[in-house]
């Protein structure tokens, strides 16, 4: 499972690296069928090129995931990405019955997984996958601290 675990989280971080150098906050997310290792869908943010404040590479992810799949349940299905969601992704993570989350670099600030409201730990939440914090972790904040480290 480490195996594929790490090419799935790789293709993530490939998928940030290129939002980064697209001038997007550097995320990128991968959808697998759990059981078959199928890649269902693979998204950067776009929140600029979009216009769009909820274009978030998790929730682009899920969209083209569930368009996949014709419908809005991603049961059996596992998330890659390379930050901590926010509590609007975390949400949608929730909605669409992900198995498990696998995410890189741990967001203090803004997460919503671990840190800020840790919504799959409260009582109104319908649907908790397994959560697995820190893959390559060291890497995805690198991304992250190069990309805002250029904007100042």
């Amino acid at each position: 499972m480490t195996a594929a675990r790490d090419t799935y989280m790789e293709q993530a971080l490939d998928l940030a690296r290129a939002a980064g150098e697209r001038g997007e906050v550097p995320v990128g997310c991968v959808v697998v069928d759990g059981e078959t290792g199928e890649v269902l869908a693979r998204a950067a943010n776009r929140t600029e090129a979009d216009g769009d404040p909820t274009a978030h590479a998790e929730l682009l992810a899920i969209r083209a995931a569930a368009a996949q799949l014709g419908g809005p349940r991603l049961t059996g299905c596992d998330l890659y990405v390379t930050l901590e969601p926010c509590a609007m992704c975390a949400a949608a993570i929730s909605f669409a019955r992900i198995r498990r989350l696998y995410f890189g670099a741990y967001d203090p600030k803004m997460g919503g997984v671990e840190h800020g409201p840790a919504l799959f730990g409260q009582p109104t939440c319908h649907h908790a996958p397994e959560v697995y914090g820190g893959i390559h972790e060291a890497e995805a904040a690198a991304l992250l601290k190069a990309f805002f480290q250029g904007r100042r």
